[in-house]
C-alpha cells in the first residue's frame, strides 16, 4: 500500500492488494482477492469484490459495485474471476459481475467509460475504448469489441456480440449480433446504416469508408441473403482489414446478425 491514501472509514480485507498512489474514499469496501492497480481512485461507498484484478489508474465513483458474484442461478459459490484493464471510469451505481463456471472470467479492457447504472453481467468480454451510456445493460456471455458506443438504456441479450466501432441508439433492444461499423437502433433493433461519424472521428481512410458503405448496401439494401452478400463482399470489395473483419464477424455469427 505504498503511498496509498485510505480514509479511516474504508474497510480493506487483509487479503486485498492495494497498489501505490491509490486513493480509497470514505466507506468503501475492498474484499479478499482484489488486486487494485496503482493510481486508482475510489470516491466513496465503492464495493470491490474478488477474486478480481484491476489495472492502473481506474476510477470508481460512488456506490458502484464491481466484482460481485454472478446472478446466474447455476452458480454454486465456486471461485470465478473478473479482470479489468487500465484507465477505466465506472460511474455511480455501475455493477459488474464475475464469471459463473469454476475458473470463468468476466473481462473488461482499458479506457472504457461506463456511465451511471450500467450493468455488465457474468462471463462478458468487453474491449478497449468503449462508451456505455447510462443504464446500458449486458446479459451474460456478451462480447463487445473495441470502440463500441452503447446508447442509453440499451439492453443486450445473452450471447450476443457487438462488433468494433458499432453503435446502438438509446432504448435499443439487441437480440442478435451487431456487425462491426454499423448503427443499430430500435425495439427490436434494426441496422440503420454505417457508423459514419464514428469512422470519421477515428481517422478511417476514405477507401475504408467507401468499402464499408458498399458492404452495408450488399448486406442490407440488396436482394442477397447473408451468405451471398458475404461472398460478394469478398469478391468485389478491396482486400482491406475492415472488410476482412466485417466478413469474418458475420460468417462466425451464431445468433445471426441484426437485419
Amino acid at each position: 500500500m505504498s503511498g496509498a491514501r485510505i480514509h479511516p472509514t474504508a474497510v480493506i480485507d487483509s487479503g486485498a492488494e492495494i497498489g501505490a498512489d491509490c486513493e480509497i474514499g470514505p466507506y468503501s469496501v475492498i474484499g479478499a482477492g482484489v488486486v487494485l492497480g496503482e493510481g486508482s481512485w475510489l470516491q466513496h461507498h465503492v464495493s470491490l469484490t474478488g477474486p478480481s484484478r484491476f489495472g492502473k489508474g481506474n476510477r470508481f465513483h460512488a456506490f458502484c459495485s464491481i466484482g460481485g458474484r454472478t446472478q446466474d442461478l447455476k452458480y454454486a459459490a465456486e471461485p470465478t474471476h473478473l479482470e479489468v484493464g487500465d484507465g477505466n471510469t465506472f460511474r455511480e451505481f455501475v455493477t459488474v459481475n464475475r464469471g459463473t463456471a469454476p475458473g470463468a472470467y468476466t473481462r473488461i479492457g482499458s479506457r472504457g467509460n461506463f456511465l451511471a447504472y450500467c450493468h455488465i453481467a457474468h462471463d462478458c468480454t468487453v474491449g478497449d475504448d468503449v462508451i456505455f451510456s447510462n443504464n446500458g445493460t449486458l446479459a451474460g456471455h456478451v462480447t463487445v469489441e473495441d470502440h463500441v458506443v452503447l446508447g442509453g438504456f440499451t439492453a443486450v441479450h445473452q450471447f450476443c456480440r457487438l462488433g468494433r466501432h458499432s453503435m446502438t441508439g438509446g432504448c435499443s433492444k439487441i437480440v442478435q449480433d451487431v456487425p462491426p461499423y454499423m448503427i443499430a437502433d430500435g425495439n427490436p433493433a434494426r441496422i440503420r446504416g454505417i457508423n459514419k461519424t464514428g469512422l470519421e472521428r477515428h481517422g478511417f481512410s476514405s477507401e475504408a469508408a467507401r468499402a464499408l458503405k458498399e458492404a452495408y448496401r450488399l448486406l442490407y439494401r440488396s436482394d442477397l441473403n447473408v451468405a451471398q452478400a458475404v461472398e460478394q463482399m469478398s469478391e468485389q470489395l478491396p482486400d482491406i482489414a475492415e472488410i476482412g473483419h466485417l466478413t469474418g464477424f458475420v460468417t462466425k455469427s451464431e445468433r445471426g446478425i441484426i437485419k
